[in-house]
């Protein structure tokens, strides 16, 4: 299997601990090869309310604990950064979490960010990306929009975790999600929660 290199974007949705456990995930997987991360910056305040974690200096050896080996960080409006061209050899893209503010620009084609440019490029050269939404509950604008990005080729993964495997707080919620996230992109986690049923 070829090394993959994926952008992973975090927006202003509540959810901030899924794109921590995304990002740590990644950064112990040997099979990731680059990782492009880009924070919006309604993010950072989600990032300062949820995991008390502020501004942007050392902002992913915060949320990672450790130097990164492999993940570098773009600012949002950096729209000429590598991410934003189709010629950059990119495996796909997570939106995690997605607020419906970056779920618009993207399922109405609006780049104007790196986040929404890099998104609508992964569209356009047919590359994975899974838009995990967090809201609840849905207006008609939502859902369709939605639809249209579904329709574009993009992977609506809602931010629903899972209780069947009894988890013990936020942080195994997360991880279990993650891991199903990474497993619908080919990246099956050790460890992962595999729902069995007696035959």
């Amino acid at each position: 299997m070829e090394a993959l290199n994926l952008t992973v974007a975090l927006t202003g949705a509540s959810g901030a601990v899924f794109c921590q456990e995304l990002l740590r995930a990644l950064e112990a997987d040997e099979r990731v090869a680059r990782v492009h991360f880009v924070p919006s910056e309604n993010s950072l305040r989600v990032l300062a309310e949820e995991l008390d974690i502020s501004g942007r200096h050392a902002l992913l050896e915060k949320l990672l604990g450790v130097s990164s080996t492999k993940t570098v960080q773009h600012a949002d409006a950096d729209i000429g950064a590598s991410i934003a061209s189709g010629s950059y050899p990119s495996s796909g893209m997570i939106i995690l979490p997605c607020s419906m503010g970056t779920l618009a620009a993207i399922a109405n084609g609006l780049a104007d960010s790196l986040i929404a440019r890099a998104a609508d490029v992964t569209l356009k050269e047919r590359r994975p990306l899974l838009l995990c939404v967090r809201e609840t509950p849905f207006n008609r604008i939502h859902l369709r929009n939605m639809a249209l990005a579904a329709e574009a080729g993009a992977v609506i993964f809602p931010v629903i975790p899972t209780f069947y495997n009894r988890p013990l707080d936020s942080t195994e919620m997360a991880q279990n999600f993650v891991h199903r996230v990474l497993a619908h992109i080919g990246l099956p986690q050790p460890g992962a929660y595999v729902w069995m049923v007696d035959e």
